[in-house]
C-alpha cells in the first residue's frame, strides 16, 4: 500500500473505530474497590502480628527505622497476599535517571529436590535486591566493570499487585543505590530531602510551643496529556521515536476559539478515562478530577495530595498505566511536552504543601493571615527559598523537551519568581513597613439572578503566568514538564525548605535566648526575608516583554534553555546546600549534570536523524512527484500550444530547493564529531543541530500546503488533533 493511502486507510479506521463500553462491574462501587490491589495499612493490620504492624507502622507514620527482625513477618504476608490476588511474581521497582520505571521480575517458586516446587519470599528478598548498576545513566558513578548496584525496600510507599492479562505480579517500591552508597535513582533524594526538611520545620513548631509529630511535604500533581489515534501514531516515526511531530502545518483552525478547554469530554475519551481511573482506584491512586485542557486532543487528569515519595511512585505508576490503556482503546498517550507546533503544550505541576496529623497544613493562611504568624514563618521561609534557589529550581526541569514549552504563552517563563495574591502581597509589605495590622477579607459576588446564592470571592485573583504561586494553601510550581517525574523537583523544594527554615529558626532561637521577644523575633525576621528577598515576589504578567527587563533589574535570573540551567545543578551554592542537608554529595550532583547533558544531547540527537530521514526519505519525494506533476502538466500545455501559468510550479520549486539546502547543512551539521565535552558539545547541539532542524521544518510545513493531499503521506495535525 502506497504511503498516501496509509494514511487515508488511517482516516477511515479511525472513523470506523467503535470505542469498548467502559464501566464498573455490576454492584461494584468505586469506593469498594480503591486499594483493593494496595498492600495497605489496613490489610497490614488484618494479616500481621500485632508488634510487628506497630512497628511498620512506627516507621510509616513517624519515620522510625526500620526493625530488620521485622522483615520476614512482612515478607510471609505480603507473599501469602500476593498469591491469593494471583501473583506469580514480584519485583522491585526502582526510578533510575532515565525518568522512567525500572523493575526485574522474579518468580515466587523455588524447586525442590524431589521435582516439585514451593512458594517463598523471604524478608531479605523483601528488603534488598540486585539489579545491575552501570547499564543506566549515572553520569561516571558506575563504570562498565562496576555493575553492582542494590534496590532497597521504601516502606513508607505500599505494595502492590500489578494486573496484566500474561500474569499478576507484586510490585515493592525501592531505592536503588550503588555499591559504594550512591544515589542512582530518582527516589532515594526525595526520602533525604523530606527528612532534611523535616528536621527544621520541627524547629520552628516548637518555637511555637508545638511537640510537633514528624513533619513531611506533600505534593499533587496535575498531569497533562495528549491522545492520539494509533492508527496516526503509527504512521508518524517522529511521533513513534521521538514522542514529538518534528514536521506539521498548522492546520485551519488550532485552538484560538478555546472551545476545547473544559468542553464535553467525547465518548471515547471519557471512556478511557474511566477505565485508567478504575485501575488507578485499585492501585490506590486518589484520581480526583478530569477534564478537556486546551488545545485539542489535551487532556488533564489530578489526583489528591499525598506524601512526597508516594506521589512520585503513583505519578510514574500514573503515567504507564495511561499508556497500557490507551492501546487498549486503540489510542496513544503523549507526554512530551510539545508533541505539536503552535497548540499548547503539557505539563505537570507540582502542587506543594507541608504539614502533619497534629499541626495540619503548615501552608494554610486562614481568615487572618497578618495574626497568623506561624504561617508567615512558613510562607517567608518559602519567599527566601524561591528568591536564593531560583537557579535550582529552573534546573531541576530542565530539559529537551521543557525548553519547547517554558516561557511559551501556555506556561510559566524560564524566570522564577513568586506570586502571592493580593492579599499575602499586602500582608507582607506591611511586615516591611513595621508591623502588619489587617488583611484584606473575602468578598461576595452580586450576580444579579435573583435565584442564584451568594458565592464568596476570595480576597485575591490567581496567576496562570507565574511559576511559583501560592493558590490559597499551598504553592503550585508550574515549571514542570509532562514527561518528567516529580521528583526532581520535590527533591530541590525540600531541600530548600531545610535551609530557609533551618535560618529562620536558627535566628528565633538566637533572638529568643539572647533575651528578645518571640512576636518581636517573628516581625524582625520577616521584614528582614521581605527586604532581602522580596525582588522573587512579582503579581504581574509573566509572559510580558516589560517583565523580562525587570527581572533583570532585580537580579532574577533568566535561565531560557537547559544547557543555560543545568551549570545551576554543580555551582557552590547548590553543592554547599545538599552537602550541608545530606541530599546529594558533590559526586551525585556532578552525576546528574553529567546525566542531564547526556539526556539533552542524545533526545535531540536522535531528533535530529529523524528529522534528517523523513525529509529525505517522506517528504521530499512527496514534493518531488507533486513538482513533477506540474511540469509534465506545464509541457502538456506548451506542446498543445497553451499558454502554461508557471507560478503553482514555481510556488513549489522554491521550498523544495529550500527543503534539500536544509537536509545537506543538517546532514553536515550531524556529522561533525562532537566535542568530548559534554557541555561543548550540548552547546553546539542547542546552537547548530536545533537551527538546521527548524529551517528543515520550515520549508517542508509550507510544502505540506502546497502539494496535492493525495501525495502527502503523513497524518496531518488537522487530523491527528480532531479525528478521535
Amino acid at each position: 500500500m502506497s504511503a498516501n493511502k496509509v494514511r487515508l486507510q488511517a482516516i477511515t479506521d479511525v472513523e470506523a473505530y467503535v470505542p469498548p463500553a467502559v464501566s464498573f462491574d455490576p454492584g461494584e462501587e468505586p469506593g469498594e474497590i480503591f486499594g483493593q490491589n494496595v498492600f495497605s495499612l489496613s490489610v497490614m493490620a488484618k494479616r500481621l502480628p500485632k508488634s510487628v504492624y506497630k512497628s511498620v507502622l512506627a516507621t510509616i507514620e513517624k519515620s522510625a527505622p526500620l526493625d530488620p527482625l521485622v522483615a520476614d513477618a512482612v515478607a510471609s504476608a505480603m507473599k501469602d497476599w500476593a498469591l491469593e490476588k494471583g501473583a506469580t511474581h514480584y519485583a522491585h521497582v526502582f526510578y533510575p535517571l532515565t525518568g522512567l520505571t525500572a523493575e526485574k521480575h522474579d518468580s515466587f517458586l523455588d524447586p525442590v529436590g524431589d521435582g516439585t516446587a514451593f512458594a517463598s519470599f523471604s524478608g531479605k528478598t523483601l528488603v534488598q535486591g540486585e539489579p545491575d548498576a552501570s547499564s543506566f545513566p549515572n553520569g561516571g558513578l558506575r563504570n562498565t566493570f562496576e555493575a553492582r548496584g542494590y534496590t532497597g525496600w521504601d516502606v513508607m510507599s505500599p505494595a502492590y499487585v500489578l494486573e496484566n492479562p500474561n500474569g499478576n505480579t507484586l510490585c515493592i517500591p525501592t531505592v536503588f543505590i550503588s555499591m559504594t552508597g550512591e544515589a542512582l535513582d530518582h527516589k532515594t533524594p526525595v526520602l533525604r530531602s523530606q527528612q532534611a526538611m523535616a528536621v527544621h520545620a520541627e524547629r520552628v513548631l516548637r518555637l511555637f510551643g508545638h511537640e510537633p509529630e514528624r513533619v513531611v511535604s506533600y505534593c499533587g500533581p496535575e498531569q497533562e496529556y495528549f491522545l492520539v489515534d494509533s492508527h496516526f501514531y503509527l504512521a508518524r516515526p517522529d511521533l513513534l521515536n521521538a514522542g514529538r511531530t518534528l514536521f506539521g502545518a498548522k492546520p485551519p483552525k488550532g485552538q484560538e476559539f478555546d472551545d476545547h478547554y473544559f468542553g464535553a469530554i467525547p465518548e471515547r475519551v471519557l471512556g478511557f478515562m474511566m477505565d485508567t481511573e478504575r485501575e488507578l482506584f485499585k492501585l490506590g491512586i486518589p484520581a480526583k478530577t478530569r477534564h478537556n485542557e486546551v488545545a485539542p486532543g489535551q487532556f488533564e487528569i489530578a489526583p489528591m495530595f499525598e506524601r512526597a515519595n508516594v506521589a512520585s511512585d503513583h505519578q510514574q505508576l500514573l503515567m504507564t498505566t495511561f499508556k497500557a490503556i490507551a492501546k487498549k482503546h486503540g489510542m496513544e498517550c503523549l507526554f512530551h511536552e510539545k508533541p505539536f507546533d503552535g497548540v499548547n503544550g503539557s505539563g505537570k505541576h507540582v502542587n506543594f504543601s507541608i504539614g502533619n496529623d497534629a499541626q495540619g497544613n503548615l501552608l494554610l493562611p486562614g481568615d487572618t493571615p497578618h495574626e497568623n504568624a506561624q504561617f508567615l514563618v512558613f510562607c517567608g521561609a518559602v519567599i527566601r527559598a524561591v528568591h536564593k534557589y531560583g537557579g535550582l529550581l529552573r534546573a531541576s526541569v530542565a530539559s529537551a523537551s521543557n525548553d519547547h514549552r517554558l516561557g511559551a504563552n501556555e506556561a510559566p517563563p524560564a524566570i522564577i519568581s513568586i506570586f502571592l495574591g493580593d492579599q499575602l502581597a499586602d500582608v507582607f509589605d506591611q511586615i516591611a513597613k513595621g508591623g502588619a495590622t489587617r488583611s484584606k477579607e473575602k468578598g461576595t459576588l452580586i450576580i444579579g439572578v435573583d435565584t442564584l446564592p451568594d458565592l464568596s470571592k476570595d480576597p485575591g485573583d490567581r496567576n496562570r503566568t507565574s511559576p511559583f504561586a501560592f493558590t490559597g494553601n499551598r504553592f503550585e510550581f508550574r515549571a514542570p514538564g509532562s514527561l518528567q517525574t516529580v521528583a526532581a523537583p520535590m527533591v530541590v523544594i525540600n531541600a530548600i525548605m531545610a535551609e530557609a527554615l533551618d535560618h529562620c529558626a536558627t535566628v528565633l532561637e538566637t533572638a529568643v535566648a539572647e533575651g528578645t521577644d518571640f512576636d518581636e523575633a517573628v516581625q524582625s525576621l520577616l521584614a528582614t526575608i521581605v527586604a532581602d528577598h522580596g525582588a522573587v515576589i512579582f503579581n504581574g504578567n509573566g509572559y510580558s516583554d516589560e517583565w523580562q527587563v525587570e527581572a533583570e533589574q532585580r537580579g532574577l535570573k533568566n535561565l531560557r534553555t537547559t544547557i543555560d540551567a543545568l551549570p545551576e545543578l554543580i555551582s557552590d551554592d547548590a553543592l554547599e546546600l545538599f552537602s550541608t542537608y545530606s541530599v546529594f554529595s558533590e559526586r551525585e550532583m556532578h552525576s546528574r549534570y553529567e546525566v542531564g547533558l547526556e539526556q539533552y544531547i542524545l533526545s535531540v540527537g536522535v531528533e535530529a536523524n529523524l528529522t534528517l530521514e523523513m525529509g529525505t526519505t517522506i517528504i521530499l519525494p512527496s514534493a518531488v512527484r507533486y513538482q513533477t506533476e506540474l511540469a509534465s502538466n506545464v509541457a502538456t500545455l506548451k506542446a498543445a500550444g497553451v499558454d502554461a501559468d508557471l507560478s503553482l510550479l514555481e510556488s513549489v520549486s522554491g521550498p523544495i530547493g529550500e527543503l534539500k539546502a536544509g537536509l545537506a547543512e543538517l546532514g553536515d551539521a550531524l556529522a561533525k564529531e562532537h566535542d568530548h565535552d559534554p557541555m561543548v558539545a550540548a552547546t553546539y547541539v542547542r546552537d547548530t543541530v536545533l537551527p538546521a532542524m527548524a529551517a528543515v521544518r520550515a520549508a517542508a510545513d509550507t510544502l505540506e500546503g502546497l502539494v496535492a493531499d493525495d501525495l502527502w503521506s503523513l497524518p496531518t495535525y488537522q487530523e491527528m488533533l480532531y479525528i478521535l
